[in-house]
């Protein structure tokens, strides 16, 4: 019965039996022309033809050693036709495999006009939206994010990348005091990020817009980001209460949220509307904490079948065959040198290219900075050459806390690349950090509100870790970001960049 099973088993992979790449086999037509090359080389190879008349040569040479010399033609000939078939993919049976699966990218807008000092949600506006960002960059479950801020104008903090730390990096930098004019243009900002999503090569996708209020520009501005395939939701900052804030003039002025015009913002823009919580109620019923599934994408989990390429099977015998057309012993000397080879190479490191080896020693630096172990990750960056190797350098000391020498890193990816405008944001980035740092000792307190950096229960002060930047760089279960030169705050497309110091 087992045999019969077996038999049966056999005869259904030989019926489904074909090729993946059946355009391969017109290679085998050379193998005629192959044969004929190699005749004719032999016999203009032989000495005896030029000191034996033809006549006589039969009869001199008779019929030894035809088998001998026929065996490499025999071989070659062999050789050729296993590595057609393979380069064919002969297959004869399917496999599962996940299906692959897109999630809807998401551009967050933050204000930071000048009412986001208002305290109305204590300790601040810009305190508790800086927070709410960090916790969605957090519990955010894949699909790429981007941050803009925006005031009179907008401007790209972090462009769409599937690495939520590098934006988290600098929500401590994030301020009215960077942005170069005051204002509240919401309407820039959801058109800066419907260009954004565009740019990326994304057909659909979410913009979320953290303020106070929307006028009517700001609602067109959604209804032409929905008419694009650009989803509008807005997250409402502040109480209806209000509170004062100063103005750049030095007096005060009111603030109050409108939480009607903003779901007035969300209804144009086919989104939803939220006050701001602390809780994670408000992300969920945005729907931003579970990324949409793009058009003709799979679910999560969902496998299919495909067909499994079957001539690697075919490359022992043609290894074996391979070895015969080395000289004699020549197989023998190559596995000594291989075993015995002096020094700390590894055997596979010997068939690898220098450009093999540098990918190789970046992809172990950036598995140890998804681990964490940011120290290990600059060392392993300082291994390998070229200003993409000392960027990512300068991340993982950035996310170590060494500033210094985190800046010392990009400075040297600039000298390679000038032009490396993430290289250029990020230094200026750790520098504005570094110059927002507290000093040591006890506080002196707050002075009338304007710097919500170092007020209690904010997390925002030291750059190294508040709570806000520990929620986002630990991201819980997810997989940490991957600076294989994932810009961080590289420069809007025409569009000039705030300072961040």
């Amino acid at each position: 019965m087992e045999a019969r099973m077996n038999a049966s088993g056999l005869a259904a992979d030989l019926a489904a039996l074909h090729f993946l790449r059946p355009a391969w086999l017109w290679a085998l037509l050379a193998l005629p022309l192959l044969a004929m090359w190699w005749r004719s080389r032999r016999r203009r190879a032989s000495i005896w033809r030029e000191a034996v008349d033809p006549h006589l040569l039969q009869a001199l040479l008779g019929k030894t050693g035809g088998r001998a010399q026929s065996a490499p033609a025999l071989i070659a000939a062999l050789g050729w036709t296993l590595a057609v078939v393979a380069l064919a993919g002969p297959s004869w049976r399917q496999v599962e495999q996940p299906l692959w699966q897109s999630a809807s990218p998401l551009v967050i807008a933050l204000d930071l006009s000048g009412t986001v000092m208002a305290a109305d949600v204590p300790p601040s506006r810009l305190a508790q939206a800086r927070a709410k960002v960090a916790t969605l960059l957090a519990e955010r479950d894949g699909g790429q994010v981007g941050l803009v801020a925006f005031a009179d104008d907008a401007f790209t903090v972090a462009p769409l990348t599937p690495d939520a730390a590098n934006v988290a990096l600098f929500l401590d930098a994030l301020h009215p005091g960077v942005m170069p004019v005051d204002g509240q243009r919401l309407d820039r900002a959801i058109a800066w990020s419907t260009g954004l999503l565009r740019q990326a090569g994304f057909d659909s996708g979410d913009i979320l817009v953290l303020t106070d209020d929307a006028d009517a520009a700001a609602r067109d501005a959604a209804a032409n980001a929905a008419a694009q395939g650009y989803r509008v939701s807005a997250l409402g900052v502040g109480s209806t209460a209000g509170a004062p804030y100063r103005l750049a003039s030095g007096g005060f002025a009111t603030v109050r949220l409108d939480p009607g015009s903003l779901r007035e913002l969300a209804a144009a823009g086919g989104g939803r509307y939220a006050t701001i919580t602390s809780d994670l109620g408000d992300l969920d019923a945005l729907g931003v904490l579970e990324p949409r599934s793009g058009d003709g994408t799979h679910q999560p989990g969902e496998r299919g079948r495909s067909w499994q390429d079957g001539g690697f099977w075919l490359l022992p015998p043609l290894m074996l065959l391979a070895l015969l057309a080395f000289r004699r012993g020549a197989p023998a000397v190559m596995l000594v040198l291989v075993l015995w080879w002096p020094g700390r190479v590894a055997a596979s490191d010997l068939w690898q290219r220098p450009d093999q080896r540098a990918y190789q020693q970046m992809q172990q630096a950036a598995e140890a900075y998804r681990n964490g172990d940011f120290d290990d990750a600059a060392e392993r960056y300082a291994q390998v050459e070229g200003a993409d190797a000392d960027y990512n350098r300068g991340n993982a000391l950035a996310k170590a806390g060494h500033y210094p020498q985190a800046i010392e890193a990009y400075e040297e990816a600039l000298r390679q690349d000038p032009g490396m405008e993430d290289a250029i944001a990020n230094k200026r980035a750790v520098e504005a950090a570094m110059n927002r740092q507290p000093p040591q000792g006890p506080q002196s307190g707050q002075q009338d509100g304007d710097d919500d950096s170092q007020q209690p229960g904010d997390g925002q002060g030291s750059p190294g870790g508040g709570r806000h930047r520990q929620q986002a760089s630990g991201r819980g279960g997810d997989e940490p970001a991957t600076p294989a030169r994932p810009p961080v705050r590289p420069a809007g497309r025409g569009r000039r960049q705030p300072a961040t110091g």
